[in-house]
């Protein structure tokens, strides 16, 4: 993978994690009400507020863990470290697997819209990282010697 496709992913990682992390440390109560309806103008439902009462501590923290991720990203990003890459792509499928396992395993009440919307959304964040597990790409070298009959 290139230093630029690993930038690429690392910047939509962190974008995500900086809209919801500073939505719900900054609004929980809103956010609580309206996520992801919040940013999709009507589009999808409300998709934590039918999982459980208001509780703006839990809310607060996982806005906090979300922002947390997003600054590794912006010094993984910014960086040219394969090893802060990997640390933060180990960071958010170690985040995002159990979160999307959980979801997947509650979906009922939501519309079917959102039932198909949150898990796709969700499993995005488990694959994405993926690929910043991989090494560079290293280029071969191409053969030196000329080809019989040709002149070099």
């Amino acid at each position: 993978m290139t230093l630029t496709a690993r930038r690429v992913i690392l910047w939509i990682l962190t974008t995500l994690a900086t809209l919801i992390g500073g939505w719900s440390l900054l609004w929980p109560r809103p956010w609580y009400d309206t996520f992801p309806d919040g940013l999709a103008d009507g589009l999808f439902g409300q998709w934590i507020l039918m999982d459980g009462p208001f509780n703006e501590h839990l809310i607060r923290d996982v806005g906090a863990m979300y922002l947390a991720l997003a600054a590794a990203g912006v010094v993984a990003a910014l960086s040219r470290s394969l090893t802060a890459t990997r640390a933060v792509a180990v960071a958010w499928i170690v985040f995002s697997a159990p979160h999307l396992f959980y979801h997947v395993l509650h979906l009922h009440g939501l519309a079917p819209l959102d039932a198909i919307a949150e898990p796709i959304s969700l499993a995005l964040t488990v694959v994405l990282p993926i690929p910043l597990l991989l090494g560079p790409r290293i280029r071969t070298a191409r053969p030196t010697t000329p080809v019989k009959g040709t002149t070099p």
